[in-house]
């Protein structure tokens, strides 16, 4: 799961809950309605456009749905995914796109999978100063 480099978990989640406000706000749509047909909460997609939660990637999913737009570039503004992962094939999007993963394992998975990336990305530093 790729993080957001240098950004606070803070702004990330306030400039996520701004981006989904304009494609709501874009779409037509009240609060309440995009909490319905994401089935979220009113008041949890409230704080979620505040900036004062930050979704799972499930929920995102839900509200990319009902917004029509892209769960990757959600994933991407939510610091989930980064740009240059690439949107097809990648890892991530698979894990994150496996229905039959709770969201726990999903968050595991991704755990492993950043530090073998980490780790790997030490050696290859290493490797490179060595030389």
């Amino acid at each position: 799961m790729a993080k957001s480099k240098g950004i606070p978990v803070a702004a990330t989640a306030r400039v996520l809950g701004e981006y989904l406000k304009e494609q709501r706000v874009t779409a037509h749509l009240s609060l309440r309605q995009l909490a319905d047909l994401a089935g979220v909460s009113n008041p949890y997609l409230s704080q979620i456009e505040r900036g004062l939660r930050k979704p799972s990637a499930e929920v995102l999913q839900q509200i990319a749905k009902a917004l029509r737009i892209s769960a990757e570039s959600l994933y991407v503004r939510a610091g989930i995914l980064s740009p240059e992962d690439g949107v097809g094939g990648s890892v991530e999007l698979a894990v994150l796109g496996d229905s039959r993963l709770t969201e726990r394992q999903k968050q595991s998975l991704l755990d492993v999978y950043d530090s073998f990336l980490a780790l790997n990305e030490g050696a290859t530093e290493t490797v490179a100063t060595n030389h």
